[in-house]
């Protein structure tokens, strides 16, 4: 009957309301939860089918919850380099552990990017989630599939060992007195006898003593300090733009080679009269013209190599020579500039827009660790949501795709930055007071509805 109806309907009023002020309430407990996304329940009338003409049977109504997933949260600026925000579409894909992740583990997807550093060197944010990643590989690419969450891996970023970065250029800027007196030793001077510039920085007692020399200090594959000298004597030659030079290790020992003790190269380096380096005509690095290189084979390589002892790997060093010059001033080393670097240790994270996670040591090495991908769906809307912030793929939700970081539609990284909540605690407060007013509504209509049934009932006494 009507009556019995309209209690009903009263009941799907206080479920409805109960289910909205639910919804209020989640809201406003998580105002302040990074990149939450506020929930609201909207209310849809059940038509009951009317039998007989001129009653009416009430049908209620019924709640239907409504998630905003899609909508952006405000970017604000966060003091911690590893509080990650997504600037656009897409959620970051996390995992419930870091190591042994399996095809069978669960993925989910969240916006909530307040990453820390944890004991064993993974990225994981407030809610215990590890942060994935496609891993850098050996040639320094990124195995990219937009389909496979089975490529990513949570992101280590401790494990990484120590960084060393071996010298492989070395620019120099020196001048040669142009008019410097000709050792009485230059008429004796063989770079390749024992009157060698090596012989002398070996044993002072013999060799020939230069004239002036350059001190390179060169970093191995193994992060060790390497000195290697190169060595000037002025040649007497009639337009007098020619000196004799040797390059050698200090101590000789460093390095293994057929001719003298320590030796790298021999030869002679030409100026021009305007007091420019010739290299054209040099020939201390093997014929007039080859490249200015220092080349050394690894440890139990061909010669010249790196003493079998001390078991680093082959080294080339480009020289930049094309700043020394011969002008009639003393002799000096101006400025020597160059690459490479000893052993290193992480001292902090740094991510760039596109996902890039690096390592910075603090030898100023940096190194690539692992790319973010950003997972992005037809309908984010359609998303299930799960404890810590997260959400899971349903069909509603459509296929997901995985892109990196502003490509394809997908959303940038904004690295030391955390999206707010969606909530409006002023919105909220006033569907709160709505929704309290609804209840107290419906469950008037009940106690209406009993009242009457009541009084039905008293006309049999």
């Amino acid at each position: 009957m009507s009556i019995n109806s309209a209690m009903l309907a009263g009941v799907s009023g206080l479920v409805a309301n109960s289910s909205a002020l639910a919804a209020i309430s989640d809201n406003i407990a998580n105002v302040n939860t990074v990149a939450y996304k506020r929930n609201q329940v909207n209310f849809a009338n059940v038509v009951t089918a009317q039998s007989v003409k001129g009653k009416y049977s009430a049908g209620g109504v019924q709640g239907i919850t409504r998630q905003f997933v899609s909508q952006q949260g405000l970017i604000q600026s966060s003091g911690s380099s590893t509080d990650l925000a997504i600037s656009g579409d897409g959620f970051f894909v996390v995992a419930q552990k870091g190591a042994g992740l399996t095809a069978s583990d669960a993925r989910s997807f969240t916006r909530q990017g307040s990453f820390s550093v944890d004991a064993e060197g993974y990225l994981v944010n407030d809610s215990n989630l590890y942060l994935q990643g496609w891993p850098r590989q050996a040639d320094g690419t990124y195995n990219v599939n937009p389909s496979d969450l089975n490529n990513m891996q949570s992101i280590n970023v401790k494990n990484l060992g120590a960084a060393v970065a071996p010298t492989t250029r070395t620019t120099v800027n020196a001048n040669l007195n142009a008019a410097g007196v000709i050792s009485a030793a230059e008429a004796t001077y063989n770079g390749t006898t024992v009157a060698s510039m090596a012989d002398y920085a070996d044993d002072p007692s013999t060799g020939t003593r230069p004239d002036f020399v350059i001190e390179l200090n060169l970093v191995d594959s193994q992060g060790g300090a390497r000195k290697v000298n190169m060595a000037f004597l002025k040649a007497d030659s009639p337009t007098g733009n020619t000196w004799h030079a040797e390059i050698y290790a200090v101590p000789a020992s460093d390095v293994d080679v057929a001719g003298r003790p320590g030796q790298i190269a021999a030869g002679q380096v030409m100026f021009n009269a305007d007091g420019s380096i010739d290299l054209t005509n040099t020939t201390l690095f093997g014929a007039a013209g080859a490249t200015p290189e220092i080349v050394l084979d690894a440890s139990g390589g061909a010669q010249p190599k790196w003493s079998d002892g001390l078991g680093i790997d082959a080294q080339t060093v480009s020289l930049n020579l094309d700043k020394i010059t011969q002008y009639a001033q003393t002799s000096t080393v101006n400025s020597i500039g160059q690459n490479g670097a000893g052993v290193g240790n992480i001292v902090a994270i740094e991510v760039s827009e596109n996902g890039i996670v690096s390592a910075i040591y603090d030898n100023s090495q940096i190194r690539e660790v692992a790319k973010i991908g950003i997972a992005t769906f037809p309908n984010p809307d359609g998303l299930t949501q799960v404890s810590g912030n997260a959400y899971r793929t349903t069909l509603a939700a459509g296929e997901m795709t995985i892109k990196e970081a502003g490509v394809g539609g997908a959303g940038q990284i904004s690295p030391s930055s955390l999206e707010a909540s969606t909530v409006d605690l002023s919105a909220e407060f006033t569907g709160l007071i709505q929704t309290q007013k609804a209840y107290s509504a419906s469950s008037k209509i009940i106690t209406t509805a009993d009242q009457m049934l009541e009084e039905l009932i008293n006309i049999k006494r």
